[in-house]
């Protein structure tokens, strides 16, 4: 397939974008309304479908090719000679779902769904002012009112600490967009987001006696 098939990270790549969304939030409604040894056995069955075919289709012409072809309208360019972006979601959900109480794994996933595509999208339409390469302070916005909305529902939902549920949605919105923004060495940031999210978020509601109320 000639490359220029593929989209770049500087596209838009809507269909990328819709199924990242759909498909972390699919995680979200499992992790939040299945048991929770059955969503981690089907986290655990994806990563192991997935994780170690990455690995082998770049050893094995004949799998890159058929991984090429089959995953065209989501896959970019970069990832045809790297590991796919899938990769490092599945790892970095995985760790955070072993490692994180449940209320953090619960709105890391509502990040990772809505937070990135979100800020990518409007860092490449009007991302003018650049802060680390193709990172934008218009997108650095955008994620930052998406994680302190999405963090407002969520207290606003489960009745959790409304009485300072302004300062904390405001606060875990620049987690949130820390997260997203922030380098880590040339890490996929589908696996700093969520690990980034969930250590940030873990202090500030350890702070502010979060832990203390829900236990």
């Amino acid at each position: 397939m000639n490359l220029v098939d593929l989209k770049k990270r500087s596209d838009i790549h809507y269909a990328r974008k819709i199924w990242h969304m759909s498909a972390v939030f699919a995680m979200f409604l499992a992790y939040v309304y299945m048991p929770e040894k059955l969503s981690l056995s089907l986290l655990v069955i994806a990563w192991i479908l997935f994780v170690p075919f990455d690995f082998l289709r770049h050893r094995y012409p004949v799998l890159n090719d058929f991984a090429v072809h089959a995953f065209k309208p989501i896959m970019r360019q970069s990832e045809v000679k790297k590991l796919a972006g899938t990769t490092f979601l599945l790892t970095g959900v995985l760790i955070v779902y072993v490692i994180f109480p449940r209320p953090i794994v619960a709105l890391t996933l509502l990040f990772l769904a809505f937070a990135d595509p979100i800020a990518s999208y409007f860092g490449i339409l009007y991302g003018k002012d650049k802060i680390f390469g193709h990172k934008s302070i218009q997108g650095f916005m955008a994620a930052f009112f998406v994680c302190m909305g999405l963090t407002m529902a969520f207290l606003l939902y489960h009745n959790y600490l409304t009485d300072r549920v302004i300062v904390i949605s405001l606060l875990a919105g620049l987690v949130g967009a820390f997260a997203e923004l922030i380098p880590v060495g040339k890490l996929d940031d589908n696996l700093t987001l969520p690990l980034m999210s969930a250590v940030g978020l873990s202090i500030l509601f350890y702070f502010f006696g979060f832990f203390a109320n829900v236990g």
